[in-house]
């Protein structure tokens, strides 16, 4: 639902904030009042085009930015974090009648310039414009002259007519199925195209796996094979610096171990007239001990240093090929022995393409078998629903004073001898095989045409609060909002109006722009829209109504400017109602 709405230097709005409840929020206010406004700002907020004629005048900036609480659908977190966006969850939406349930908040803010330089920020990350307009059916539908996309939409259509026959769970059996048939498919046509490729494939994969196994890379390698390089290539050096550590250590008279030798006796002379020199007597041993194993290593490192041009070049050779090697499969041996592995896989996989195929096949065949025929039987449920729909449908315009209006549902799919064809997979799709339009004429005499072609504003607004009433599409609850809905009827039509807007607002927030007070009484949240003029300056500004202020409201509309004592009593009638 959408909880805050703020609107800063757009049209005749200053500054301007306003909050929303659960259920069914209802704007009311004198004509020309800016009614109409909020709803447009609320349409631009939600990826509406923007024009700069629609900032306040004499404003360079402006911005709109609202909070939707909204129930965190699978499809809607795919969309957030396919673009990198998180929400928070926070608390059941307040004011909701059934119980609360953890939703996500959603902020979105549009800052808008005369320059044509306009921002979009969602949840304080920088944002599309497409992807708000994929959030949009996630957060609200405006129903109103010249925002009438989701009703005038075929997938809408189809939407519409599964709530109403409630074919949540068989539509859920088509798309498992429709997506298991699509995995076979994939899969049997990347092997074809590999198939198509296999001489070429086949040699290459082979050639790579030789050139490998040949190479017999380990783990390593590289890093030794440096080492030992390095030792070659200063021979004369360390064998020189080896025997020189070994003379000044252990060979020399002036030796360090011999004068170390010598120092332990006089210390342990020392020791017997002064005991704290025996202190030093193991230490002085460990320093002796270490300097003869450092001797005795030296020597041997020294002795077995041998300078042998032939493995040297033996050595460079092979860190060559190595470098040739890590170069050519990823960078390192270790991924180049993983492109070993995976080569090998694929190799198999390709020699044993033909058993694979001839798997796939059978394996398409059963899901396609299996696909069609649940989605035959949602055809069949659809058939069997669509004219129990029309039938309530049309029950519901004559209740809004569209006594004449005709509701068709026409849902086409391919005949057997299409669905038996090579090319019938063209007919598959998640939502099964069906084509659904929705079907209008709202006078006597003139036939059903698509409803984009014939519905007007105020038709289109009153068809779609029928069409939500009757379907009860709450899938995804969101913000519906109606302008223009009362156009032309008043009375008992705009009571049933009230009505079904009450009750669409059981399942969904709804904000209705309304002049007719027999509407007006059933709001949950009464708003009221007024403008007045502020040091030469226009302003518009919000109030919402308690109830004895929503009493002097009503009663305003029931008789005009000059409220009186049967005008209020009238009011108070309308509310106890």
């Amino acid at each position: 639902m959408l909880s805050l709405l703020n609107i800063s230097n757009i049209a005749l709005i200053d500054e301007l904030r306003v909050e929303f409840g659960w259920g069914l929020n209802l704007l009311t206010g004198e004509t020309g009042s800016g009614k109409s406004i909020i709803v447009d700002a609320l349409g631009i907020l939600i990826g509406g085009r923007f024009t700069s004629d629609l900032l306040k005048t004499g404003a360079e900036r402006g911005f709109i930015e609202g909070l939707f609480s909204v129930t965190p659908s699978p499809p809607l977190r795919a969309a957030l974090a396919a673009a990198g966006i998180g929400g928070e969850i926070g608390h059941g939406a307040e004011g909701r009648r059934e119980e609360a349930t953890p939703e996500m908040d959603i902020i979105i803010r549009r800052e808008l310039s005369a320059s044509g330089r306009n921002k979009i920020f969602i949840n304080n990350q920088l944002a599309t414009q497409s992807l708000l307009r994929e959030l949009r059916p996630f957060l609200v539908d405006i129903h109103g002259q010249g925002d009438q996309q989701t009703l005038f939409s075929p997938e809408t259509h189809l939407e519409l007519l599964d709530a109403f026959t409630a074919n949540a769970a068989r539509l859920a059996e088509v798309g498992e199925a429709y997506h298991y048939w699509l995995g076979r498919k994939r899969e049997l046509d990347q092997l074809q195209r590999d198939e198509a490729e296999r001489f070429q494939l086949v040699d290459i994969l082979e050639f790579q796996i030789s050139e490998l196994e040949r190479a017999q890379l380990a783990i390593g390698e590289d890093a030794t094979l440096e080492e030992e390089r390095r030792l070659l290539l200063n021979f004369e050096k360390l064998k020189a610096l080896s025997d020189e550590s070994y003379r000044l250590i252990y060979e020399d008279n002036e030796a360090a171990l011999t004068r170390l030798r010598q120092a332990m006796k006089r210390v342990a002379e020392l020791a017997e007239y002064e005991s704290s020199f025996a202190d030093y007597r193991e230490a002085l041993e460990a320093a002796s001990a270490v300097l003869e194993d450092l001797a005795f290593s030296l020597r041997g490192f020294s002795d077995k240093l041998e300078f042998s041009p032939a493995r040297l070049a033996e050595i460079e050779d092979r860190l060559v090929e190595i470098s040739r090697l890590k170069r050519k499969y990823g960078g390192s041996i270790e991924s180049s022995l993983e492109h070993l592995a995976r080569s090998e896989d694929r190799l198999r996989q390709v020699e044993h393409s033909a058993e694979r195929e001839l798997q796939l096949r059978t394996e398409l065949s059963s899901a396609r078998v299996n696909y069609l025929e649940r989605a035959g039987k949602l055809h069949t449920e659809r058939m069997r629903a669509a004219k129990t729909f029309e039938q309530a449908v049309e029950r519901g315009l004559v209740e809004l004073a569209m006594e004449s209006a005709r509701f068709q549902v026409q849902i086409t799919a391919p005949a057997a001898a299409e669905l038996s064809d090579e090319t019938a997979f063209s007919f598959f799709a998640v939502r099964g095989i069906d084509q659904v339009e929705f079907y209008f004429s709202a006078n006597v005499g003139e036939g059903v045409k698509p409803l984009a072609k014939v519905a007007s504003g105020g038709e289109a607004s009153r068809l779609m609060l029928v069409l939500k009433t009757v379907a009860n599409a709450s899938e995804f609850p969101r913000t519906i909002v109606f302008d223009e809905i009362d156009t032309g009827i008043g009375g008992r039509v705009s009571e049933a109006v009230g009505v079904k807007l009450k009750k669409l607002a059981q399942s969904n927030q709804v904000l209705c722009v309304t002049h007719q007070p027999q509407i007006a009484r059933f709001a949950d949240n009464h708003l009221l829209v007024h403008k007045q003029v502020v040091r030469g300056q226009t302003k518009i500004e919000v109030a919402q109504l308690d109830r004895q202020a929503q009493i002097e409201e009503l009663a305003r509309m029931l008789t005009g400017a000059e409220i009186t004592a049967s005008a209020r009593r009238h009011a108070k009638e309308l509310l106890k109602g």
